[in-house]
């Protein structure tokens, strides 16, 4: 579709869209995977009777649930975001692929109602049936993933049904619009991602005590567990980023076009690291290589790779957006490669020596390493979803089909307003968490180490406490 055909509301309906769903993914990959690490860290201090990593279980437990209350928030915006921005997509589509959503909601109640149970037990319940209540919680969370990939995976290869003569989706096959071509490898890149950046993301708050000279028992359990999950899960995440390129080059070549700034279809295609798209086809800037983008999708430099002019130019990303995938997938194929050779190096310690690495420089890269791979997660969303440019549901409805009728001008006040209570939103749970490490680090001084006759999970963050509580 050519850009004067183009509706005025899209350009504020996509802004709007592009930062609910940027601010939303940076709460994700504490969402699903903080549980896990926090019943990791559980599972220790039961085991080894170890009232430190019980301690850090149950203050973990607690930015877990201020984290999914904050997300509460941003998730329910942006559901509300798909029927007022892209009522042509939900009209039409909502009977196909709407079943995602439905599974998500019921797995976000389910978690609300068991983090509740979880932040409740550590005062109230035996400490083994407590620990068994908490175990759901990593499963229900993967259900939330799970739900909001298939409707995601669908909109990338869309499945599952017929059209009649209207052009409208008739005899819907729920199965197949659930487990998509694309399902398998979206969705396990997206939950190992999350266990990797979560596991930088609780580590990198350890690493920087370290620097700052806090080398105790508190600090040290605090970065080993979640930093050992997020070094063994990289590895695996090199892989299947990989492999979900590979089904992208088979089931998407168009997008693949995009994300390697591919004009014509060749074969002994070269890799190009950055540079930008030109109009007309050409690239400037950037690192050219030669024929290892042929290589690196059929494993053989005579491998045929399509290029954008396979398809009409209304058909395919425009120049600009073609730059900004290949950009946010190259970003991101750099942040896992050094986050690679982090994990190596720690591994490499452990072999050898049994021992983390001591020198600065290792907690440095380590603190800087949850922001990366942050940055890592959004950029491949923006590379999901602008490679897919200009379908909303791939090769079935455009964008500019979709979009609300609502006036631009509208739009754009509502975009401000978004604005302006997401900030407030997040400028509160930052405050949130800075008063919950205060707190914390003056019980930690004033307190000392618990009393050994006392049991270690006696108090919890929240609800009454025991006289004499220092938590």
């Amino acid at each position: 579709m050519l850009l004067a055909d183009v509706p005025p509301q899209t350009l504020p309906a996509r802004s709007m869209m592009a930062f609910t769903l940027a601010s939303h993914i940076i709460l994700v990959p504490l969402g699903v995977a903080l549980p896990l690490i926090t019943l990791i860290m559980h599972g220790y201090g039961l085991r080894r009777g170890d009232a430190t990593a019980l301690l850090l279980a149950r203050r973990w437990s607690a930015v877990m649930a201020v984290q999914f209350a904050i997300g509460v928030v941003t998730g329910t915006v942006l559901s509300f975001e798909f029927g007022l921005l892209w009522p042509g997509m939900m009209g039409r589509w909502g009977d196909v692929f709407g079943i995602g959503f439905g599974v998500e909601a019921w797995a976000f109640f389910l978690e609300a109602v068991l983090i509740a149970v979880y932040l409740y037990g550590w005062r109230r319940l035996p400490s083994r049936a407590h620990f068994l209540l908490g175990l759901p919680l990593p499963l229900v969370a993967l259900l939330g993933a799970f739900g909001i990939l298939a409707a995601n995976s669908w909109m990338n290869t869309p499945r599952g049904f017929t059209l009649d003569a209207a052009g409208n989706p008739v005899d819907v096959k729920i199965w197949k619009a659930v487990f998509t071509p694309m399902f398998g490898p979206e969705y396990w890149h997206f939950v190992v991602a999350m266990f990797v950046t979560a596991g930088y993301v609780v580590a990198g708050v350890y690493a920087v005590g370290r620097l700052r000279g806090r080398r105790d028992r508190y600090h040290r359990l605090g970065f080993t567990i979640p930093f050992t999950l997020a070094a063994v899960c990289t590895p695996v995440q090199f892989v299947l980023g990989d492999s979900i390129a590979r089904q992208v080059f088979h089931k998407q070549p168009v997008k693949f076009a995009a994300m390697e700034i591919v004009w014509r279809t060749d074969t002994h295609v070269p890799e190009y690291l950055f540079g930008r798209l030109h109009p007309n086809g050409t690239i400037s800037g950037g690192i050219k290589i030669p024929q290892l983008d042929s290589i690196l999708a059929g494993f053989r430099p005579d491998t045929k790779v399509t290029g954008l002019t396979s398809v009409p130019a209304s058909d395919r990303p425009t120049p600009t957006q073609a730059t900004i995938v290949h950009w946010t997938f190259d970003i991101m194929v750099g942040i896992g490669s050094l986050l690679v050779l982090l994990a190596l190096w720690y591994g490499a310690m452990w072999l050898l020596r049994r021992r983390m690495p001591a020198t600065p420089w290792f907690f440095r890269c380590a603190a800087v390493a949850g922001l990366a791979s942050v940055v890592a997660v959004e950029c491949g969303w923006i590379t999901t979803e602008v490679g897919r440019q200009p379908w909303i549901v791939y090769q079935n409805m455009r964008v500019a089909e979709a979009v609300t009728a609502t006036r631009s001008s509208s739009l754009w006040i509502m975009f401000g307003l978004v604005v302006v209570v997401y900030v407030f939103v997040f400028g509160s749970f930052l405050a949130v968490l800075l008063k919950m490490r205060a707190r914390w680090r003056l019980a930690d001084r004033t307190g000392g180490p618990r009393p050994p006759e006392e049991t270690p999970e006696t108090d919890t963050p929240y609800g009454p406490r025991s006289a004499g509580s220092r938590l």
